[in-house]
C-alpha cells in the first residue's frame, strides 16, 4: 500500500485557512530529537504522533517530544485491559493512518474518524512543531490550532516518571 504524502497534509491544513505551511529540511526529522535539532527548538516543542490500536480501534496520541505515552492510561480511557493497547506496526501505520512511522502527521489520515488524544504537557509551549507526512517535513502550529484541526481531546496520557526523569 502506498504511503500518503506531505501534499495530503498540506491540503488538509489549507482547508482550515490558518496559513500553516509545511517546511522541508535537508536532514531527517523522523525522531523528535532530529526534528528539534533541525528546527532549533526544545525537544518538548515537537509533537509526536504515536499510533495505537486499542481493542482494534485506531487512535493517535499527540504527545510532547520529551514525554512517553502511558498505555495504562489509554487502557483506562477505553475501559479495557492494558494488553488491548498495542502500538501500530509500521505496516499498520501506512495502511490505517497513511504514513510510515516518523512522519505521521496529526491530521489527514487514510482512515476517517481516528480518535485523537493530545498530551496536556504540550500546554507548556506557545509554539509547537508537528510532522508533515514525510521524514523531513514539519509544520509550526499552536496548541489551540492543533486542537482545532484534529478535534483532539486534551488528556493526561503520559508516564509521570518520564516527566520526573526528564526523558
Amino acid at each position: 500500500m502506498e504511503a500518503m504524502t506531505p501534499a495530503h497534509v498540506q491540503a488538509a491544513l489549507d482547508a482550515w485557512n490558518l496559513g500553516i505551511q509545511i517546511r522541508f529540511y535537508e536532514n531527517t526529522t523522523a525522531t523528535s530529537q532530529q526534528a528539534a535539532d533541525n528546527i532549533g527548538c526544545e525537544l518538548g516543542q515537537i509533537v509526536k504522533s504515536i499510533t495505537f490500536l486499542v481493542d482494534g480501534q485506531p487512535i493517535v496520541v499527540l504527545t510532547s517530544g520529551d514525554q512517553r505515552v502511558d498505555d495504562k492510561k489509554l487502557a483506562a480511557i477505553y475501559n479495557v485491559g492494558r494488553k488491548k493497547v498495542k502500538s501500530a506496526s509500521a505496516e499498520q501505520c501506512v495502511a490505517i493512518f497513511g504514513y510510515p512511522p516518523g512522519s505521521v502527521p496529526p491530521l489527514a489520515y487514510r482512515t476517517p474518524g481516528v480518535a485523537t488524544y493530545i498530551d496536556d504537557s504540550l500546554r507548556r509551549y506557545q509554539q509547537l512543531y508537528a510532522a508533515g507526512g514525510a521524514h523531513n517535513a514539519i509544520f509550526p502550529i499552536t496548541l489551540e490550532q492543533l486542537v482545532q484541526i484534529t478535534g483532539g481531546q486534551i488528556a493526561d496520557v503520559v508516564r509521570r516518571e518520564a516527566t520526573d526523569q526528564g526523558e
